[in-house]
């Protein structure tokens, strides 16, 4: 696959989620472990960004003008590992090597390690108070440089989170995007069911935040979403992606049986017989 190609054309997207989706629980596979459903339920997100809307140079992954991108919900790396590798940052063969004690690409995102991440990540709550302060930093160097972070539902029950919905919107950060992956899942259930927020876009709104809501599995959606900014100034922006934990799998979306066990060898055969569409 060629690296870092911009595209708008949904069927050339839906081909890079398909082999992402593929990379991921072949790698997660090879490790016996890794967090593939959380994974999965975000590879649409992370294609519209990488393969649509971010600017970055593979080839000099530290250019100053570049956008920033924080995954929040660092237990998905799988995820932004294999869309890194496919667009250009590292070699593909490098992903088998997931979670190795020796490897670049551990169980969650380490800055130094591997060329492509703005952030370290793993502890929930703390993204997007990395994001203001990126975002922040963009302002008083004078750069146009963008910040997205990607969250996941369950993470929003971290007090941490909302401090700093409030600095962005008290600061006019409209250079911040979050975006929720709202899988309706964590570790031991459904978010509703052990710590839910009622109402999402109210309370974002009322922090003084510009929210949208799309389907996260929907590329023209994502791609209109996603796109520009607010400007200096401008209100941050939230977009609430619902998704499905571990999409385009069948019989592993929404069964927290497959939280992070492994893969066993018959499933994994029949998890790719459903990415191939049989």
């Amino acid at each position: 696959m060629a690296a870092h190609r911009r595209t708008t054309d949904p069927a050339r997207l839906e081909e890079i989620a398909r082999t992402v989706r593929e990379d991921i629980i072949s790698m997660t596979a090879e490790a016996g472990s890794g967090h593939y459903m959380s994974s999965l339920s975000a590879v649409e997100i992370l294609v519209a960004l990488y393969f649509h809307e971010l600017s970055y140079r593979p080839e000099d992954p530290a250019w100053p003008g570049r956008d920033r991108f924080i995954l929040s919900k660092g237990h998905a790396a799988p995820a932004l590992y294999a869309v890194l590798a496919r667009a250009g940052f590292f070699p593909v063969g490098e992903l088998a090597t997931l979670r190795r004690i020796d490897s670049r690409l551990q169980g969650h995102p380490v800055v130094h390690r591997l060329p492509g991440l703005d952030a370290s990540s793993g502890s929930l709550g703390q993204g997007l108070s990395t994001g203001v302060g990126m975002a922040l930093a963009a302002r008083m160097d004078g750069r146009g440089s963008r910040v997205f972070v990607l969250l996941g539902d369950g993470e929003l029950q971290e007090g941490q989170v909302w401090e700093a919905a409030m600095a962005a919107a008290r600061f006019g950060l409209g250079n911040l995007t979050a975006i929720v992956d709202q899988n309706e899942f964590q570790a031991t259930g459904r978010v509703r069911e052990i710590m839910p927020v009622a109402d999402l876009e109210g309370a974002l709104r009322s922090f003084g935040w510009e929210v949208s809501s799309v389907d996260g599995h929907s590329f023209p959606e994502l791609l209109h979403s996603l796109t520009g900014g607010n400007g200096p100034g401008g209100k941050p922006r939230a977009v609430i992606a619902r998704t499905v934990k571990g999409c385009g799998i069948g019989f592993i979306e929404g069964n927290l049986k497959y939280h992070s066990a492994p893969l066993a060898p018959g499933d994994l055969k029949r998890a790719r017989e459903c990415l191939e569409g049989r």
